[in-house]
């Protein structure tokens, strides 16, 4: 059985390390506000452009553009969005793991020689690095301060290869932001886009609260559902009484490369918040196990320092006894 000293000494390290986990959880809180904030700020476009590309769709205009042509794949690049830092729970793992698995699933196709990887976070570039992948640049930045231009860049060199025929498909693994307590690891298309599949994709966020406890990711989505029953009883039918200036695919082809960065910002956007969330519920975990680890050390601090009184006691009067 470990001494006194022993069991006060690791109390002390116990309370030590909680504080650290505790602080960490309140930075990922705030962190996960701001990076909350960025995707509330982004959706007004998101919800024109889509009304813009529905009203188009609506139309049923069978116009064509490079950037929505299937073709067969012979090469193909993945963007692939990580974290710069651990403590993140499974975040970073789950990601790796999924490129590994499409990497295995081009291995037998194309080959993954065939496969580029673009990192956006230095956990994926460091581990890409490793397995010595055909990696395009280092974009390690993007995943602690997003930015909407080099997104961009990004979007528009995918974009050149794919018209030049470099890259025949292009995929984005990343974390889909729901809540604070759920973050779904998607895998899905970037080049050639799928327009409808796109603007059907899966747009539920919570982005007013950042707790994480069961019951309020219970009442968050009995809530998420009343707002969504009275969104559909006061929709409008979109307008599609408009006229087309120079033609249909003059205007699409410059809507869709619009639609691509926006879909890599709000892949990245996603990707941060998801980070902030998983470290949030990690250091929140952490605290708990401490508390619970500090509870049973001072109950096992507690029974020791009776033990010993009274060993003492009996001691003092054995000794009594004997005299």
């Amino acid at each position: 059985m470990p001494s006194l000293k022993e069991i006060k000494g690791r109390i002390a390290s116990v309370n030590s390390t909680r504080k650290i986990t505790s602080a960490m959880k309140m930075v990922a809180s705030s962190k996960l506000h701001h990076a909350q904030v960025a995707i509330q700020n982004m959706l007004p476009y998101e919800t024109m452009l889509e009304h813009i590309l529905k009203s188009f769709l609506a139309a049923e205009a069978e116009a064509q553009t490079i950037y929505d042509q299937e073709r067969p794949v012979k090469r193909a690049a993945l963007l692939v969005f990580s974290s710069n830092s651990s403590l993140c729970g499974g975040f970073n793992a789950n990601i790796i793991k999924m490129m590994s698995h499409a990497l295995d699933e081009y291995d037998k196709t194309i080959g993954r020689d065939n496969v580029e990887i673009y990192p956006i976070g230095r956990k994926v570039y460091e581990k890409a690095r490793k397995m010595g992948l055909k990696i395009q640049g280092e974009y390690s930045a993007l995943a602690d301060k997003p930015n909407v231009q080099e997104c961009i860049e990004i979007a528009m060199e995918l974009g050149r290869k794919f018209a030049e025929g470099e890259i025949d498909k292009v995929e984005l693994i990343y974390h889909h932001f729901k809540s604070a307590g759920s973050q779904v690891l998607t895998r899905k298309t970037f080049l050639p886009i799928d327009i409808e599949e796109e603007l059907e994709r899966d747009h539920e966020r919570d982005l007013t609260s950042v707790i994480a406890t069961k019951e309020s990711q219970e009442y968050l989505k009995k809530r998420g559902e009343k707002e969504h029953t009275q969104v559909e009883e006061n929709v409008k039918p979109l307008n599609d009484n408009f006229l087309v200036e120079p033609d249909m695919d003059t205007v699409l082809s410059q809507l869709i490369p619009k639609l691509a960065h926006l879909m890599l910002y709000t892949a990245l956007l996603d990707s941060n918040a998801s980070e902030h969330a998983a470290r949030m519920v990690a250091m929140q975990t952490a605290t708990d196990n401490a508390d619970e680890l500090l509870r049973e050390l001072n109950l096992q601090y507690n029974k020791s320092r009776q033990q010993a009184i009274t060993s003492e006691l009996l001691d003092i009067v054995g000794g009594s006894v004997n005299n």
